[in-house]
């Protein structure tokens, strides 16, 4: 039975390349394995610790090659057996999970390693040796690393010292985790748990999961249990919500509407998103006389602002109760979000997109953001936000923060071709369309009145159904261009889907359709 909360095939092909968290070993050699599953365990960045994949083989450049060696069948008892006698010389003694999984018909042992509770852990840099000698190991990009000098201190400083997300929640009952909230997760990145958990208690799943933990006759949920799989997790944490606040007449004004976003983390921050995307984005069309080929731009781009509202949900702390505030007006969008960023980043490294963090505050949240592909994590979402401002043409964006690191603070001005007024220039049309991503566009393009799943999947000539409910189903319903025609019941056989105004009005501004 699987244990792990991912699809590995998928993990395989998404994750390709060896990193910090993620190595490939393509036989049984208890020596490196046990190191890495020690650095693993000390979890040096807050990264949420990693996976050794045993039986996996990968070239020269770290990434993974299909189908994989494998391990023979009479190997894996024998493996399973010497790994327990390894992993209880780490000292204190630390046990990864261990699942069997099969990958094109090769079976894998795959060692689910998270950031321990009781770090710095320590392993004997040869287990077979008679006689051993133990040292503190962490990850350096894709290696296992002795911890030497200045950082076998930083390390031995970190001890007790668990990030607040992968913490015991005592005041909390093992049951106010939600079992449907789990399994939907699951479901939603693809792990074969999946199909085992609907026979599994709360307790166990929650295990599993690594968002429960404790002692069998006290058992305590996880602080990211509570966050991601509780329907109202402000009664644990007050202030985890995410205020949007629009005004008309701009900051200054008398003037202001406010939307108040609350629950599991995911859905609070995709819901957040939708509402401004739906509600706040507007394309302006520009038609030049000397060319057929209009200009789109955007008030402000989606993807800049789903990368900065992630960012804030990830990087905040939820031990401060201040909720993550989005203020909207006609001239910019800004995402305030508490405390700042480490002191180690310097302010102009932002604005050149060089900002590196030297350790994460929520490793386990970014581990669900990173599954839930809502984040990439590794320092990329600064970049990627100059990235998207700069490709619509919209001015930088600005960071700030203050001396203390108290606060930070992103704005992202609106692009000066937006938000034109109709009767101030007849060649430039405001027009509020949603933005939707590529493949969401090919789905609009092929429905035609109201179609089956099956239907639209063989229209777009897609085999695989997961991949087409993932990459093209689930984003067009979360960015309402489409819609069920039984929302209350989502998985029954007459389920139809069709355009919502959204969706048409999308279809109708693409070049070649004829506009109303």
């Amino acid at each position: 039975m699987s244990r792990l909360p991912i699809n590995l095939t998928d993990f395989l092909r998404q994750r390709t390349v060896e990193g910090e968290r993620i190595e490939y070993k393509a036989g049984w050699n208890p020596d490196p394995i046990i190191r890495t599953v020690c650095a693993f365990a000390n979890d040096f960045e807050n990264l949420g610790g990693g996976y050794v994949v045993i039986g996996q083989d990968c070239d020269v450049n770290g990434q993974p090659v299909f189908p994989p060696v494998g391990l023979a069948d009479n190997q894996l008892d024998k493996i399973q057996q010497e790994l327990l006698a390894a992993c209880q010389l780490i000292q204190p003694p630390y046990f990864p999970v261990l699942s069997i999984e099969e990958v094109e018909g090769r079976k894998l042992i795959v060692l689910w390693a998270p950031g321990g509770q009781n770090r710095p852990y320590k392993a004997p840099d040869a287990v077979t040796a008679k006689k051993k000698t133990w040292h503190h190991y962490i990850r350096r990009y894709s290696s296992t690393v002795e911890a030497k000098g200045d950082t076998e201190q930083e390390l031995l400083s970190l001890a007790a010292k668990v990030p607040f997300d992968d913490r015991y929640n005592q005041s909390a009952r093992i049951d106010e985790l939600s079992k449907p909230l789990m399994q939907a997760f699951l479901q939603e990145v693809g792990s074969t748990l999946a199909d085992d958990a609907p026979g599994l208690s709360v307790e166990a799943l929650a295990r599993q999961m690594n968002v429960a933990g404790g002692p069998t006759e006290s058992p305590w949920p996880k602080n990211v249990g509570l966050m991601f799989f509780n329907e109202k997790p402000e009664r644990f944490f007050p202030g985890v919500q995410i205020d949007v606040v629009w005004f008309p007449e701009g900051a200054g004004g008398d003037r202001f509407e406010e939307k108040i976003f609350k629950g599991p983390l995911a859905r609070m921050t995709r819901e957040a998103l939708n509402y401004i995307q739906r509600n706040f984005l507007r394309e302006t069309v520009i038609k030049h006389p000397d060319r057929a080929e209009a200009t789109r731009v955007w008030n402000f781009p989606y993807a800049a602002i789903e990368e900065a509202l992630v960012n804030a949900v990830y990087h905040r702390s939820y031990e401060e109760r201040e909720p993550i505030e989005v203020r909207i007006s006609n001239e910019e969008l800004v995402i305030l979000s508490f405390p700042g960023p480490d002191r180690s980043i310097r302010l102009e490294d932002f604005q050149t997109g060089r900002a590196v963090s030297r350790r994460y505050r929520n490793r386990r949240i970014g581990e669900f953001l990173k599954e839930l592909e809502m984040t990439e994590g590794r320092s990329t979402g600064i970049p990627k936000i100059l990235k998207e401002m700069a490709a619509n043409g919209s001015p930088a964006p600005l960071f700030e923060t203050d001396d203390d690191r108290l606060s930070f603070v992103i704005r992202l001005p609106r692009h000066p071709l937006a938000l034109v007024p109709p009767g101030d220039s007849p060649q430039v049309t405001p027009q509020v369309t949603p933005q939707v991503t590529p493949q969401a566009g090919m789905l609009l393009s092929r429905i035609k009145g109201e179609m089956a799943r099956q239907a639209i999947q063989d229209a777009l000539g897609l085999a695989d159904r997961e991949h087409f409910r993932k990459t093209y189903l689930a984003p067009a319903l979360e960015q309402g261009v489409i819609e069920m025609t039984l929302p209350d019941k989502p998985n029954s056989r007459s389920q139809r889907y069709r355009l919502t105004a959204l969706g048409q009005r999308w279809l109708a501004a693409q070049p070649g359709n004829d506009k109303p």
